[in-house]
């Protein structure tokens, strides 16, 4: 199941969106340690597996909270890999913004 935290607002979309049957399989949650700001948080599912979600507090904030994290990890693409979404080895997070 795809679960997506953030918000949008007249600037644009701001997501993340967390992959939970690929978060479930993972047992270190390597994106925890990863993210400098601490959006993440572990939790139960409905199926009893634990997953990662965005804390109800950063999810309106993700715009400025993660713009470090963005300004500094741009692949040659263009794209911007957030250092939590390297450290998924599941693929588990995705960003819209």
């Amino acid at each position: 199941m795809l679960s997506n935290y953030g918000y949008e607002d007249g600037s644009g979309n701001y997501y993340i969106t967390i992959d939970t049957d690929k978060c479930s399989e993972c047992g270190e949650k390597p994106c925890l340690q990863a993210c400098p700001e601490g959006i993440f948080q572990t939790e139960l599912d409905d199926y009893d597996d634990e997953v990662v979600i965005v804390r109800e507090e950063a999810r309106n904030r993700l715009r400025q909270t993660c713009a470090a994290c963005k300004s500094r990890d741009r692949m040659a693409s263009g794209d911007y890999v957030l250092p939590c979404l390297k450290a998924c080895p599941e693929g588990a997070l995705k960003h819209t913004w």
